[in-house]
């Protein structure tokens, strides 16, 4: 097995794993904090990933300084399994068909062969108002990269010149050859009534876009305000019930 490639399975449905099988002296690089569980025989260190200046672009992009890189020791098989930190799927991605852009936060673990760093979008205003802010994340590399997201992940073929709009709290990543902007979403109505943000991301073709149906923050806003009205519910309970 080369060095940019993995055995993998995905276990789980709405609270996925990825379990990677690894050949002796084989490793991968991982999100500090993501490791499910490893089998006797791997070991872990932390670096960089590349030096300090990979470091510093790793904390802009969103990521934590140091990487995880764990490799097999054992003279035999070994499995390690990741995880994210909130509902959703795991999305694997091979970047030998080139370069992908994604959100802060979105990458899981990859190939040793894979780098991740900084990627400022090309115009400003997607970088202002695009909801992930001016920075993506960068995934480079022959190798397999896995991804995570909320809820379920959809993914979309674009024709060269097909355009599509999302919002962006919804978009998880795109290939290189996506063109990204971000357009404002035009009507007093729509702005007061239409339920949704100030701003789209449009995306055209061609190449590849993935988007997720569940945004942590909009996972989390709901839980929010689901709490709000349970405090409502019990403190007018406690005013009826004393009086």
């Amino acid at each position: 097995m080369a060095a940019d490639e993995i055995d993998y399975v995905l276990e789980g449905d709405d609270f996925q794993a990825v379990v990677i099988t690894l050949d002796p002296d084989e490793g991968v690089h991982a999100e500090p904090g993501a490791m499910l569980y490893k089998e006797k025989g791997i070991d872990l260190e932390t670096t960089t990933g590349g030096g300090v200046l990979s470091g510093l672009k790793r904390k802009i992009s969103g990521e934590t300084f140091f990487v995880s890189t764990f490799v097999n020791e054992a003279k035999e098989r070994r499995r390690i399994a990741f995880a994210g930190d909130f509902p959703g799927k795991i999305l694997p991605i091979d970047l030998s068909r080139g370069t992908i852009h994604c959100q802060k936060s979105a990458y899981l673990c990859s190939a040793r062969g894979v780098g991740v760093s900084i990627s400022f979008t090309k115009k400003l205003g997607a970088g202002f108002f695009g909801g992930e802010g001016f920075i993506l994340q960068k995934l480079t590399g022959d190798g397999l990269a896995f991804i995570h997201a909320g809820g379920h992940i959809i993914e979309r073929d674009l024709a060269d010149g097909e355009e599509i709009y999302v919002d962006t709290g919804c978009l998880v990543g795109f290939d290189d050859s996506i063109d990204y902007d971000i357009k404002f979403i035009r009507g007093v109505k729509t702005l007061l009534f239409g339920g949704e943000g100030l701003f789209h991301a449009r995306l055209t073709g061609p190449g590849r876009v993935w988007l997720q149906t569940t945004p942590l923050s909009r996972f989390a806003d709901r839980i929010l305000m689901a709490g709000r009205s349970s405090k409502g519910e019990v403190s007018r309970g406690g005013m009826v019930s004393g009086s």
